[in-house]
């Protein structure tokens, strides 16, 4: 046996999803338990992955909108893709950015060009970002990944606002790439396998360094081993059958718990989406419908209710709008998937992007609508910038503590926003849901604490926390 068959048992992933139906015991009987927060098994979450009814269907998604709001409330942590460089040796066939790609324009941006992006991300009113780049040892190197963090927390508005996050998606590193990031400031390190069926992955990358499965899957032992505190895995749903992915996701997840005492800080579910020269995204091999994405996004909430789950403008704004209530608690907004994308604005027809975006709404087109919704906008940085990272964080999120936090940091973080960028009518839908929020703060103390700081806020004091 391959000694990563210990991470990923095929073998036992493919036999949870044989196609038997649970029965009306087994379901309510993983709902119950699903609903304690305490997790499931392989063989319960397959359970749910297994259903067709649809009233069993409703059953679950109400289980994941009890779970996510007794964890995370009603917050949804923005943020905003930066793309630095697309610059790639891998010749992967759903991706723009493979390098058999000859209808792209190569970039990799100056100094001057990634503060110049990050501005613009700034007047979005974002201050987290996700930094991405090809794998190119040349173009894509450590170094170039150094600096270009560096000008990202450099760049200022002109308010005067800055990054005050940075979370990274880049190539798998050795341990000597991990001890000469692991003192910089990045928050969250996110590799994806794409996906978890060795056969599939070797067809998908069928060369450059992407081509070693092996050495992507133990990338986050490496990183935990190697001074990374917070870690980020993802599948690219389409590759493969979807329940198949989201159990390996989840045994990924217990590996990682059970080895380091630490699950993923965050889990991805991108769906593959057309790009430019990139057959598989063309023709999808695993198609999964909105229904089935649905689905996995509920087990997932189901199974680790800890871990933050991050949905981005691949889907379309309605999808996304019907599935925040399933699990969902990180979004992207206002992206762009090519570098120098941003500074352009809303004029990138010629560009061409890693992927094609299906919510193209603007950030504040965004936020107004997750305001009408119910949900707090949140831009809040403070567990990073508190050390409440790793082990620490996990501590707090596993009983539902961290919305403690949580709640009140993304009622000022929103305040802030609302003061600097938002246009009159967000002004009005967000102060009005500040006002509601406030009284949901479950303790007077930090209630009044919270109003303080939202009137500090109000008289031009930035970046309060607790």
């Amino acid at each position: 046996m391959n000694n990563n068959d210990k991470i990923i048992d095929e073998n036992e992933l493919l036999s949870l999803i044989d196609g038997k139906q649970p029965s009306t015991f087994e379901i309510n009987d993983v709902l119950q338990k699903a609903a304690e927060l305490k997790g499931l098994t392989l063989a319960e979450t397959a359970v749910l992955l297994n259903i067709e009814d649809d009233g069993y269907l409703e059953q679950l998604f109400e289980t994941a909108a009890l779970i996510k709001d007794a964890i995370y409330g009603n917050r949804l942590v923005l943020f905003a893709p930066l793309y630095v460089s697309n610059y790639c040796s891998n010749n992967c066939l759903y991706c723009g950015f493979r390098k058999d790609n000859h209808n792209i324009h190569r970039i990799k941006l100056t100094p001057e060009q990634i503060i110049q992006e990050t501005q613009e991300i700034l007047r979005q009113g974002h201050k987290r970002v996700l930094l991405l780049m090809g794998e190119h040892t040349e173009k894509s190197s450590i170094n170039f990944l150094v600096n270009s963090i560096e000008n990202v927390y450099a760049a200022r508005d002109e308010k005067g606002s800055s990054i005050r996050r940075i979370n990274i998606e880049i190539a798998p590193l050795t341990n000597d790439g991990f001890n000469i990031i692991k003192d910089i400031s990045i928050g969250t390190y996110t590799v994806f396998q794409e996906t978890y069926h060795r056969e599939t992955y070797l067809k998908m990358h069928p060369d450059g360094m992407k081509s070693d499965y092996d050495f992507r899957l133990e990338t986050m032992d490496r990183a935990l081993s190697h001074g990374m505190h917070d870690v980020g895995i993802g599948a690219l749903f389409g590759l493969f059958d979807y329940r198949f992915e989201t159990l390996a996701l989840l045994q990924h997840s217990k590996h990682l718990d059970q080895k380091f005492g630490v699950g993923p800080h965050t889990i991805s579910i991108p769906r593959i989406k057309p790009a430019s020269d990139a057959p598989a995204s063309i023709n999808v091999p695993y198609a999964v419908s909105d229904r089935n994405f649905k689905k996995l996004t509920a087990v997932i909430r189901c199974a680790v209710p800890y871990t933050g789950m991050i949905l981005s403008t691949r889907e379309t704004a309605q999808l996304r709008n019907e599935i925040f209530n399933l699990g969902v608690s990180q979004i992207s907004a206002g992206s762009r998937t090519n570098p120098g994308g941003y500074k352009q604005a809303f004029s990138i027809e010629d560009s061409i992007g890693q992927f094609s975006l299906n919510d193209t709404r603007s950030s504040g087109e965004v936020i107004d609508d997750v305001i009408s919704m119910g949900f707090i906008p949140s831009f809040c940085t403070a567990c990073y910038r508190l050390g409440r990272v790793g082990g620490d964080f996990m501590d707090l999120a596993k009983p539902g503590l961290i919305k403690l936090n949580c709640h009140p940091n993304a009622l000022l973080t929103l305040k802030e926003y609302l003061d600097d960028y938002a246009d009159e009518k967000t002004k009005i839908h967000g102060e009005e849901l500040i006002k509601r929020e406030l009284a949901n703060i479950p303790t007077d103390n930090r209630r009044k604490e919270t109003l303080k700081k939202l009137e500090r806020i109000a008289k031009g004091e930035r970046d309060l926390y607790f």
